[in-house]
Order: C-alpha cells, then structure tokens, then sequence
C-alpha cells in the first residue's frame, strides 16, 4: 500500500492531506507537525486571535476527530531532521518513517531583529505560530507603547490590534513609505491615513539603530535619525524567509524556496513541495507565493499528481488584510505596474487598479467586494478593463465582464 508523508502543520499540509482522501486515495497517510497543535489557522493569529475574539478551537482546521476519521496520522510536537532520499525515509527525534511520496510543507520562518541590535531582548516579539501570539497577547491587555518595526502587511495588522487595544503605537519603516515592497503609493497612502486617524505614530524613512535596556528587557528605542523613545514592547515584521534547510541538506535543489517544476515535484521525482516554502515556474521564470489561497490551490492539485493526475499548476494570486474596519482584498500581482487608477465609489470603498503597458495586471480593494470579484474574474480570463470606465464610479464594473 502506498504510503505518503507530509512534513508540516499548516494549512498546505491540512489542504493536501484532505484532497488525498477526498480523491479516494487508500494508502497510508501521516503528518509530521513541529508544534504539539494540529494544523490551524496562521492569518488571525496577528488579528482576531490577538484581539481575543477567536478561541483556540475556531483557529484549528480541522478538528482532532478529523484525522482519526480519515485514518491520517498526526506526529505532533516532532522535527524533521533529517531526509534519505535513498532509502525514502526521513528521521524526526528517534523515529523513522518511510515513504513512497513526500511532501515538504515547510512554511516559512520570520526574519529576526539582529542580536547586535537587541533581537535577542525578551520583550521582543515575531507573530507567526501560536507560541508567538500566546506569548505576546498579555501585553495587550495592558496601555503600555508598543514599538513595531516593518511596515508591510503583518506590522500594519500589529499596529490596528494594538491600537484598539488603546495601546500606544510606533510604527517604524526604512523604506520611504509604508507597503512599499507590495503596493502603489496609492494604497501606502490609504493605510497611513487609516492608522493615523487612529493614534498610531508612523515613521518612514529611518531605521532602527538599538534597543537599550536593563535586565535583558528593552526600554528604550534609537533611530537614524539621532532620536530615541520610550518603549514597553517591540514587535518586529520585517519579512519571512522559505524553510528549506533539511531539503537543502538532502540535496534537493534550492533557488527562493525549494524549487519544483508545474506539477509540484522537486528535483527528487519522489518528493513534492507546497505552499510558501517552494517556488515553481511562471511565465518565464519562478514565483514562490506567501498566501493562503495558494497554499490551498497548489496543495490540492498536488494531491491530485500524486494521484497521477499530471495536472500543471496555474496560479491565481489573491491576498487579504484586516486592518480596524477596512477589510483589504487584493487580486493578481502588480509586478512591473506603469500606471494605477483609483476608483472611488463612496467614503468608505475604494479601489486602486494596476496597469502594465496598458493592460490589467493587479487591483487592491479596500471595503468594495464588488470592485475585487469583477477585477479577479477578468484577470483570472486574462482580460482588461477600460481605463475610463474603472475611473467613472457612477459606471456598472460588471459590464466589463460581457467584452
């Protein structure tokens, strides 16, 4: 009976091993997961489950009883440390496991704050598991200032929880803007009003220099800029990085990500890679995806191959963000964008449009659902939007979907 094993606990991993059974596949299944927890929920652990309006059971996948019921085995709390692509086994503490089919579900780890800088400080916090979030709710239950560093994505999410949490905020970023490496001015403009309006302090343009304190806690913040302040926290999002260390070290080859071609497969026919530790092959090049969308897409399909669908994988990019009452949708990938549009439809609603060389790339949504499905379904059917139309808000998007 064939055996497939999954090295992961997130939410490819939970995707893939479901679409196996769903897909009718008999043989044995089993899951390695580094946390003692069973898959869960990663993007509501720096919003609702920060703020305390999702418990621990809503933020698993699936729960326990799911696994038993599909004969799935979990290994909870255990490491991968080791990979024989020879033999087919991998090794976690005394275990060892072979398989037919393995799947490298890695996820990805997020980057630190330099120990010479004070990273190693214990009031200096990353959000990316349970122990993360578990560690760094109690400080939001308390009206202290809270310096967070990066301002992408995860450090604006930080920023609106902590705020409403009646927190003193500082947002820092070297960059000239906020959201820079992912979005037009246009948006990064958005969001600094919103967090503005709000009471959080943002400062662009300058970088950290250290973190002083006393008793290995941090207590004051130095920047570029010759100024310093006042700080109870930190919370640093600065980035992620793809884990690939035991695929790099079983001889699989790495390029941003473990790299596998349209079906999933790394350079060990025998071995697939999914969701954000892998990159796999776009237009002319690589991509490597940091979304949930994807890691689900791509997961399943690669259930489906290892079935012995030979399906290619196409993806297709879309994102999200809660930030206060502004729900962010974005769809497509803006890389190369030569023009951007704003449709605006009311207060509260309005969208920016990506263009490359006349063409419809990407849109970022804040508050218009509308505005989103009618741009993903057209870029998803390699379509355009006339420019004119998508600034005239009293115009219907949904005609664009009849060209």
């Amino acid at each position: 009976m064939k055996k497939v094993v999954i090295v992961g606990g997130g939410q490819a991993a939970a995707s893939l091993a479901a679409k196996l059974r769903s897909e009718g596949f008999e043989g044995s299944i089993a899951m390695i997961c580094k946390e003692e927890h069973p898959p869960y929920q990663r993007p509501p652990l720096s919003k609702k489950y920060l703020l305390g309006e999702m418990s621990l059971d809503r933020l698993y996948l699936r729960p326990l009883s799911f696994y038993d019921d599909q004969n799935i085995t979990l290994h909870l709390g255990k490491a991968v440390h080791r990979i024989d692509p020879k033999k087919k086994q991998i090794m976690f503490g005394e275990d060892i496991l072979g398989y037919d089919d393995l799947v490298l579900a890695l996820g990805s780890e997020p980057r630190q704050l330099p120990v010479q800088i004070g990273g190693q400080l214990r009031n200096v916090f990353t959000v990316r598991d349970l122990a993360d979030a578990d560690s760094l709710a109690p400080k939001f239950n308390e009206s202290k200032h809270v310096l967070i560093i990066g301002g992408g994505y995860i450090g604006l999410e930080a920023a609106a929880v902590a705020a409403q949490r009646g927190l003193n905020v500082t947002l820092v970023e070297m960059a000239d803007r906020i959201l820079k490496r992912v979005a037009a001015p246009q948006t990064s403009d958005y969001f600094r009003a919103l967090h503005i309006s709000r009471g959080v302090a943002i400062k662009e343009g300058i970088n950290l220099e250290k973190l002083t304190g006393n008793g290995g806690v941090a207590n004051v913040a130095k920047f570029s800029d010759g100024t310093a302040l006042q700080i109870d926290f930190v919370i640093v999002g600065v980035g992620i990085f793809p884990v690939t260390d035991i695929a790099a070290e079983a001889g699989l080859s790495i390029s941003d990500g473990i790299t596998v071609n349209a079906l999933g497969q790394t350079s060990d026919p025998s071995i697939w890679a999914v969701g954000d530790c892998c990159s796999f092959p776009y237009k002319d090049g690589e991509l490597r995806l940091e979304s949930v969308p994807h890691a689900i897409d791509q997961a399943e399909l690669v259930a489906q191959n290892i079935m012995g669908a030979k399906v290619d994988y196409v993806p297709k990019p879309w994102f999200w963000s809660d930030q206060y009452e502004v729900k962010l949708q974005i769809t497509g990938l803006n890389t190369g964008f030569d023009e951007v549009i704003t449709r605006k439809t009311s207060d509260a609603s309005v969208s920016f449009w990506y263009y490359k060389s006349n063409h419809l790339i990407a849109v970022d949504a804040m508050n218009d659902p509308r505005a989103y499905m009618v741009a993903k379904r057209l870029i998803e059917s390699g379509k355009t939007a006339d420019v004119s139309l998508v600034a005239d808000p009293e115009a219907d998007l949904k005609g664009l979907l009849k060209v």
